[in-house]
């Protein structure tokens, strides 16, 4: 079996591929590079470009007629940055989709695996929610994966596509063995900036402390970004068996079930390091959310997946992968 991962030199891309190529399928990655690392695509077919160039595109599907398959996570993903810049966003995230797609239906690859968003739900409450769950997305970054999932879903009714629209809660952590991880060194999650502000000797700053959470924080569903990958084996794995033609789109969580707050994220950083983080606390962000945690029993039952690494685990390998990056500079 051969994929190809859009996105495939980025965080999530790259542990994606590092997972596949483990479990014997041959990978093939498209990454403009423009957040991605060279580095993280080096003996893995890759081909630099954005979705959207259809030179690339022509000369990556002429040298691989044998794709089977593609895992769709090239995006643009800051909620803020969205909020300032919503046609860049549109533009990156729904159009050059849409010529991608093209492509894939005119090369006859009629399997897509996409990497969407737990930001498409209300997330009003920080309540559990399932793939029935209310969508409203609240930014310009969660409208685009809403949209990506639509045209899937009605290019799947059309015989265009077969699709899996993965609902990714929130990544966190690195490969367990170093080998690739968060490459963005001011990333604007929670762990992100609290790391940040660790190094920096300076207190985290909690964005919202009125939200209709159990401590006010807004809540967020942690998943490790290893789990995260091994999901997206067993979905190219079972792809056939989840996406058939009777039924050709569908959408699954992919969380671990369990609601942290920001609070309790703090306390993990502290749990991990063994030292306290002062903090202060300020106004909600635009585009923010109370949050909401994954509800994960179709996962398990379609893909006999579910998650096996805790927050701490995930802070702890955050930790180490950002230290390899400070020895490595």
């Amino acid at each position: 079996m051969k994929v190809l991962i859009t996105g495939g030199a980025g965080y999530i891309g790259s542990t994606v591929a590092t997972a596949c190529i483990e479990a014997g399928i041959d990978v093939v990655i498209l990454d403009d590079l423009s957040t991605g690392l060279r580095s993280f695509g080096e003996g893995r077919n890759l081909y630099v470009g954005d979705i959207a160039d259809e030179s690339v595109l022509a000369t990556l599907l002429a040298d691989h007629p044998d794709i089977d398959a593609v895992i769709h996570c090239a995006a643009r993903i800051v909620v803020p940055e969205s909020v300032a810049d919503p046609l860049g966003y549109y533009d990156a995230n729904v159009g050059k989709t849409i010529v991608l797609l093209r492509r894939l239906r005119e090369a006859g690859i009629p399997r897509v695996v996409f990497s969407s968003s737990a930001s498409v739900y209300a997330g009003e409450t920080g309540d559990g929610v399932d793939e029935s769950g209310k969508l409203a997305p609240s930014s310009p970054y969660a409208r685009t994966k809403a949209m990506v999932e639509q045209i899937l879903e009605d290019a799947s009714s059309a015989g265009d596509f077969r699709a899996i629209a993965l609902r990714y809660f929130n990544p966190i952590g690195a490969d367990p063995r170093l080998r690739t991880g968060l490459q963005n060194p001011t990333p604007s999650h929670a762990l992100g900036k609290i790391m940040q502000a660790r190094a920096a000797g300076e207190p985290f700053t909690i964005t919202g402390t009125d939200w209709a959470t159990r401590d006010g924080s807004g809540l967020r569903d942690y998943i490790h970004v290893w789990d995260l990958a091994l999901a997206h084996v067993a979905a190219v794995q079972k792809f056939d068996e989840v996406a058939t033609d009777e039924d050709p789109y569908q959408v699954i969580n992919l969380g671990t079930g369990d609601g942290v707050t920001v609070r309790e994220l703090v306390a993990a950083f502290e749990r991990v390091t063994g030292e306290p983080l002062p903090v202060t606390e300020t106004e909600r962000r635009p585009g923010d959310q109370a949050g909401a945690f994954a509800i994960v029993d179709r996962a398990a039952a379609v893909l006999q997946w579910h998650a096996q690494r805790s927050v701490d685990d995930g802070v702890r390998d955050a930790i180490a992968w950002a230290q390899k990056l400070r020895a490595t500079r």
